[in-house]
């Protein structure tokens, strides 16, 4: 059973699978701990918990806001040395990895937090009219209007397909030229409106939202979050310690996907053609996985939480 730890103040989203990230990093008093994707602290609360007042937590987050939720977090867990790096963590964590920081345990909490959308100024929801914004970091220049005022047809079709796996990209896209031929998109509810026009009336009633997935493709496209996935994984490996451990939620099957190849590549051993009478490579596995298959959040958790249902977590140990 794990032992007590802080918990998240109640004004934070909650985070999930929350016990077993805990199981999965097994921190122990006097690690050094790297939360990249900081949000709102809930994980990393459990975490410094589980550090005991001794050992280090260094935070990421590219989003300006969670400096308050930082300086909350600093207050309650004295004792543990924290800091909150700003940024990417596809440029932060490799500049960490490449000064010689090292680490025990790495998590990475994918996709867009609570703090995000349940601020719908930000632009990341479809149930609430805003600002055409999607920008995790509100200081770069490209946002989700940008994208669907700007860019031709074909890159529209391409996100809309590859990133949202949406089944009528093509109609979709079309529908957002004319759209904006007539009056460029300022508002949530203009894109949302569109996308309804744009598919077959039974498509609009089928399960969850008809704007669900092109807003994904959006904001996926708007953050580079898959680029920043693949650019992070191997600059946290370099990062972990051996014996150290790496756990990464993932909340969409294109992110479980990078993940899972990541994974299964650092464990391969020998690469020499199988025919090879012994082996030439040399090639050792770096990483061990903690369980075969994806770590998904229990039933009671998304009857509590309906937004971790798509939640997956995947686990592995530097050798």
């Amino acid at each position: 059973m794990l032992p007590n730890v802080l918990q998240p103040s109640a004004t934070d989203h909650v985070p999930v699978l929350a016990n077993e990230v805990r199981e999965s990093l097994a921190v122990q008093p006097g690690e050094t701990v790297v939360d990249a994707t900081f949000g709102a602290g809930g994980h990393a609360m459990l975490l410094a918990g589980d550090l005991q007042g001794r050992g280090k937590l260094i935070a990421i987050d590219r989003d300006p806001t969670a400096r308050t939720y930082f300086e909350r977090f600093e207050k309650q867990t004295r004792g543990v040395q924290s800091r909150l790096l700003r940024g990417d963590f596809s440029v932060v964590v490799p500049q960490l990895a490449e000064n010689g920081v090292r680490a025990d345990a790495i998590l990475l909490d994918l996709g867009v937090s609570s703090m995000q959308l349940d601020r719908p100024e930000r632009g990341f929801s479809y149930s609430v009219d805003a600002p055409l914004d999607m920008r995790m970091d509100t200081s770069q220049d490209l946002t989700a209007s940008d994208i669907v005022n700007e860019w031709p047809e074909r890159e529209l079709v391409t996100i809309f397909r590859r990133y949202g796996e949406e089944r009528y990209a093509r109609q979709i896209g079309r529908a957002v030229l004319r759209r904006r031929g007539e009056q460029p998109f300022e508002r949530t509810g203009e894109l949302v409106d569109t996308i309804k026009g744009a598919i077959p009336a039974p498509a609009r009633f089928g399960e969850g939202h008809p704007a669900k997935r092109v807003f994904q493709a959006l904001r996926i496209a708007v953050n580079d979050e898959l680029g920043s996935l693949e650019t992070a994984l191997p600059a946290a490996l370099e990062m972990l310690r051996p014996g150290g451990r790496l756990a990464v939620i993932a909340f969409h099957s294109l992110e479980d996907r990078i993940v899972k190849q990541f994974l299964r590549e650092k464990e391969r051993g020998c690469t020499c053609p199988p025919d090879f009478p012994v082996c030439v490579c040399g090639h050792e596995p770096e990483l061990r996985a903690i369980e075969r298959r994806p770590i998904r959040p229990s039933a009671a958790e998304v009857a509590a939480n309906p937004r971790a249902s798509s939640a997956r977590l995947r686990a592995a140990v530097k050798t």
